[in-house]
């Protein structure tokens, strides 16, 4: 639990919903794996497995929680079976992690997962710095782990990295990542994300892509939405996609994270800021906003620096403006 309390008078957005939007959103938290793994500071793995309990009491009931990569490639995540074995199965809570390759669906099954993402890119400059793959190889090389994933009754969430621009190739057209997002359903990924990696996306952009996703037969109920709020864009790229239907999207607690393979891609969208707009719509996600605040502040002193989520800001110099000599 967190160590706060607060108040009556937290500040809390007023409720206008607008015509046209759905009435739950789903929030895959990716703070532990996708924040964690590009941050400086290595967090203790006890850390860890506590932010994913903190996360939990907020109300975030889908967490991933690692990544079984090799250590060499993210030294930030070497712990990932301690991590996923101290928090455990919790009932009612999905707790995916990513894997690689075949080795980290290895490592990911003896660890006791339930639930596993794979990786794709768009493009060809990332598949190569990423995976030193073509986007072929790393297509051909998911679909065994896709393949035995399921086999094993889990499910697999298929990630598809640079969806609207590349550090390398710049402008990525929607139909090469509606491609992508074809083939790893077809191999057998029951849900897809589509990632923002740099930031550069802009809402016209984001329906543009949902219309050519949707042209391959692609359903949006099957189709998360990443966004990294480099340029400024990430909540008016979500109030976008909240039109066209989607109703999952990532964010991770305090903004953290990046990606550690693309120099241009900043932090995620907050999951703060994306509760607080989602919640003045009238939006339902199940979040208690000064909860998760709280977990945000509470990791930003283990990482040693403010979190960059605009909410967990505002909200801190409210609680000290409310509690000024709080115990």
């Amino acid at each position: 639990m967190t160590s706060e309390t607060t108040s009556s008078t937290d500040t809390l957005p007023r409720i206008a919903p607008q015509q046209g939007m759905p009435e739950q959103v789903r929030i895959y938290e990716v703070g532990p794996r996708d924040g964690l793994q590009a941050e400086a500071v290595r967090v203790p793995t006890a850390v860890k497995a506590e932010f994913v309990r903190r996360l939990v009491d907020a109300g975030l009931t889908t967490i991933e929680v690692t990544s079984f990569v090799s250590p060499r490639w993210i030294p930030q995540l070497d712990d990932a079976h301690e991590v996923l074995t101290a928090v455990g199965p919790l009932d009612g809570i999905r707790l995916p992690v990513l894997v690689p390759n075949d080795q980290g669906l290895e490592r990911a099954l003896a660890a006791g997962a339930r639930e596993i993402a794979v990786f794709a890119s768009a493009t060809e400059s990332f598949a190569k710095n990423n995976l030193a793959r073509d986007v072929e190889g790393v297509l051909a090389m998911f679909e065994p782990v896709t393949r035995r994933a399921r086999a094993a009754g889990l499910p697999v969430r298929g990630y598809v990295s640079m969806c609207f621009g590349d550090p390398w190739e710049g402008d990525v057209e929607p139909r090469k990542v509606a491609s992508v997002a074809r083939r790893l359903l077809d191999m057998g990924c029951t849900s897809l994300s589509l990632g923002d990696t740099i930031g550069t996306g802009t809402p016209g952009h984001v329906l543009e892509l949902l219309d050519t996703v949707r042209g391959l037969g692609i359903p949006l109920e099957r189709t998360a939405l990443h966004f990294h709020d480099t340029y400024g864009q990430a909540l008016a790229n979500v109030h976008a996609a909240l039109t066209a239907g989607v109703t999952e999207f990532d964010s991770s607690a305090g903004g953290i994270g990046g990606c550690p393979y693309a120099r241009s891609a900043t932090g995620n969208l907050a999951t703060e800021d994306l509760v607080w707009m989602l919640r003045g719509l009238g939006i339902h996600t199940g979040v208690d906003l000064n909860a998760l605040a709280a977990t945000s502040r509470w990791m930003a002193h283990h990482l040693g620096r403010p979190s960059p989520s605009r909410v967990v800001t505002a909200l801190a110099r409210h609680y000290r403006y409310q509690n000024p000599h709080p115990r």
